[in-house]
């Protein structure tokens, strides 16, 4: 498999129509002119492998013995990562609004574990999957990002394969909201 740069993980989305423009309330809640369409590279297990491959040649070794990623999006990720790193994969859902392992996954104490998201703008789902991973004593090694939207501390390292800073609001100061713009919501955490 070929490690993508970042170029042409740009190129892919493009050609793909996973950059999508109009007015998108994010799966932060904030609202954006600009939308990452991260299932336009998920559907794609060459493409995906190779995007994997290059996330992770941007990250020292970490000997990790687990990937950990959040549902839904983060599952066909985290499960890649894994087969390329050699490790399992598991990863964290929503049980009555709050993010948990289930369906008998978990970490041991002291289990060294990278955490792999798609695209992140505030790191909210990741800050929750390295939460879960902590609190059963597990070691968060990284995190690991197809797409960062913005300048983010998720409390341990980042490594992304693209930046691609966006404008994003506030709901309340939204300049879109404000012309009357139609609100699309493509976002997987608003069907959980």
């Amino acid at each position: 498999m070929t490690a993508l740069t970042p170029d042409a993980l740009l190129a892919e989305l493009r050609v793909r129509g996973a950059l999508l423009e109009g007015h998108f309330r994010l799966s932060s809640g904030r609202h954006s002119n600009r939308f990452v369409q991260k299932f336009r590279f998920l559907e794609d297990p060459a493409l995906l492998a190779g995007i994997v491959a290059a996330m992770l040649e941007r990250m020292p070794a970490l000997d990790v013995q687990c990937v950990v990623s959040a549902a839904v999006g983060g599952i066909v990720l985290g499960y890649e990562a894994a087969r390329q790193l050699g490790t399992r994969a598991i990863f964290v859902e929503k049980e009555g609004g709050a993010a948990r392992f289930r369906r008998g996954f978990g970490v041991a104490p002291g289990e060294r574990v990278l955490v792999v998201e798609d695209v992140i703008t505030t790191g909210l789902s990741v800050r929750e999957v390295i939460d879960v991973v902590s609190a059963e004593g597990g070691v968060v090694a990284a995190a690991a990002v197809v797409v960062r939207r913005g300048a983010v501390d998720v409390g341990a390292p980042l490594f992304a394969l693209l930046d691609m800073p966006l404008e994003s609001f506030e709901p309340a100061v939204c300049p879109q909201c404000a012309a009357g713009a139609a609100l699309d919501e493509p976002g997987s955490r608003f069907l959980r």
